[in-house]
């Protein structure tokens, strides 16, 4: 008997390879290519023990083996299943989605914006000149709580002067990041994860990392004004925009918070 091969059958083959190749990106991001090759490695030893040489003995031992070991890959994995999920629910139609149902709230907070957005893109201008290294993190649709409880408790009202005095040089709390929740700043200090993508460029240092790594994981806005340089970038979806003037960067987060 022939195999009957149809359309069926191009879609599954189609969609396995997204699929694989979607890991393997995945994985290549976070330094774990190693562990995925082995995986693939393992599994096609066991496809070709199990069910082309029908080995049943070695077989059924390797059967034991992939339902205990995918329990141990989720806990592994638990970030870059994390990841994974937050880049599925975070494409253009489910933003879309979520925009559809806080119209309300988007005009009903529209006329505060400017005033939690200005102290923000004045204090980055001013420690632009100054050359103080800042990081600032506006929580938009994910919680950030893990990340606020890593910092000190602040809770206090956005001001451009409350901005520059946490990051001044021998604050002790100028090294880590702020984060904003609202109109609030929340919490200083705070310590993020450090995105290992490999493009970043070289120039950039730690803060741009954290950074990226921080949107990473979720859908904020990361603000960074650089220590040696003075630049101002923003990093929003994992991509930075970089050497930002106040206006350019008062237009981003008005469109991006609207």
């Amino acid at each position: 008997m022939f195999f009957e091969f149809g359309i069926k059958d191009i879609i599954d083959i189609v969609l396995v390879a997204l699929t694989l190749f979607y890991v393997y990106r995945l994985m290549k991001e976070s330094r774990s290519l190693n562990v995925f090759m082995g995986i693939l490695v393992f599994i096609v030893f066991w496809l070709v023990v199990s069910h082309v040489l029908e080995m049943k003995l070695l077989g059924s031992i390797l059967d034991k083996l992939v339902s205990v070991g995918v329990i141990g890959l989720i806990i592994l994995f638990q970030e870059d299943i994390r990841k994974f999920l937050y880049n599925l629910g975070g494409n253009q139609r489910m933003r879309a989605l979520r925009r559809l149902f806080s119209n309300g709230e988007k005009k009903q907070n529209a006329e505060q914006l400017k005033q939690i957005i200005m102290p923000i893109v004045m204090a980055c201008m001013s420690m632009s000149k100054k050359k103080v290294g800042a990081l600032v993190v506006i929580q938009r649709a994910t919680p950030l709580d893990d990340i606020v409880a890593t910092g000190e408790h602040i809770d206090a009202n956005i001001s451009q002067q409350l901005i520059e005095n946490i990051f001044f040089k021998n604050s002790p709390l100028h090294d880590g990041a702020m984060i904003i929740v609202r109109n609030r700043i929340k919490a200083a200090g705070c310590i993020l994860p450090v995105s290992h993508n490999l493009d970043i460029p070289k120039h950039l240092g730690l803060r741009h990392r954290a950074a990226l790594g921080i949107t990473h994981e979720s859908d904020c806005i990361a603000i960074v004004v650089s220590e040696e340089t003075g630049s101002i970038s923003i990093a929003i979806r994992s991509e930075f925009q970089l050497r930002l003037s106040a206006e350019k960067l008062e237009s981003i987060l008005t469109q991006e918070l609207m």
